[in-house]
């Protein structure tokens, strides 16, 4: 039957997923539609987001209504739903989305980081379903990350909150994709993943290569998860030192903001029993205290690579939102 719906659409560094949801409660996850296309970069993005949201009004049932339109982006979004900057989409910055969305559609529009949508879905039915504090890292081409603190997203004065990832960790370490060196995202997302894995496959015997047709310099984070699997020692060795890097981000933010979750997400830990009883281990080692203070739960996402696209369309349901 037509109804009411509400459009989400998740930018990443590779892929642009939108999804339609009901707009008849705050917490369903339920997808009435699904599409996906590759990332463009530049000015060009507003014209994938823009296909994106025109094969999601042609997959809905005749006489539907769009409430409106959610997008979360990956880098410094501003209140006004302006992307000032996004290190990992080359050439875009202080691209206006929301007004641009507006004046091509004229529905009403909520623009996020990307990080903040995922941890709105998390919490509103995900798997920190529930909870008033909660915390959302996602592993991907970066790392997102998403704040709830009282039942309410922490953006900060200008919007820009939730950038842990270029927090720096390692002083002169390697590069980052935002210029500087030793950032989090440099040692701990999908991309500081494939660098390492890299460098081990050509430095020693290994079934990381094998597995990306024989060159070292094709292996992939998913390549770590299968050797890992095969109980390649190599592959464990690249596996343990990742989560140790994820792990002491996770402690620093916990410090910071001791919330009662944590979910961990994203396309590099998608085989969680693989990654996150690592993550949680090396998490327990560097958090403070860590036998004396209250659980926080570390956990795996709920809602997979969707989570990103329901929490931007959950932006734009009245009964779940902050602005």
């Amino acid at each position: 039957m037509p109804g009411h719906v509400r459009l989400g659409i998740d930018v990443g560094g590779t892929k642009i997923l939108g999804v339609a949801l009901p707009a008849d409660g705050a917490g369903s996850a339920e997808v009435l539609a699904e599409h996906e296309l590759p990332t463009r970069y530049g000015p060009a993005v507003l014209d994938a987001i823009d296909e994106a949201v025109g094969a999601l009004r042609a997959a809905l049932p005749e006489g539907s209504v769009v409430r409106g339109i959610g997008v979360g982006m990956p880098g410094l979004v501003s209140r006004t739903g302006v992307l000032r900057y996004g290190p990992n989409l080359p050439g875009v910055g202080d691209l206006d989305v929301a007004s641009w969305l507006v004046e091509r559609h004229g529905y009403p529009v909520a623009v996020d980081n990307d990080g903040n949508c995922a941890a709105w879905a998390e919490v509103g039915c995900g798997a920190a379903a529930g909870s008033a504090h909660a915390l959302f890292i996602g592993l991907g081409t970066g790392i997102s990350c998403g704040m709830v603190v009282e039942g309410q997203r922490v953006r900060g004065v200008h919007g820009f909150a939730g950038e842990p990832g270029h927090m720096t960790l390692l002083p002169g370490g390697p590069a980052c994709a935002c210029g500087r060196r030793g950032c989090w995202e440099a040692l701990a997302s999908g991309s500081a993943l494939a660098r390492q894995a890299q460098a081990a496959a050509a430095s020693g015997s290994s079934q990381l290569a094998a597995l990306a047709g024989g060159a070292p310099d094709a292996v992939r984070g998913e390549h770590v998860t299968a050797a890992v699997r095969a109980g390649d020692a190599t592959a464990i060795g690249v596996a343990d030192a990742f989560a140790e890097w994820v792990g002491m981000g996770v402690a620093n933010l916990v410090h910071v903001l001791d919330p009662e979750a944590v979910v961990i997400g994203g396309s590099v830990v998608a085989d969680e029993a693989v990654w996150i009883p690592r993550i949680v281990a090396a998490y327990d080692r560097h958090v403070l205290a860590g036998s004396l203070r209250p659980s926080t739960t570390v956990s795996g996402a709920r809602l997979g690579r969707r989570a990103g696209a329901i929490g931007a369309a959950l932006l734009i349901d009245g009964r779940h939102r902050t602005d």
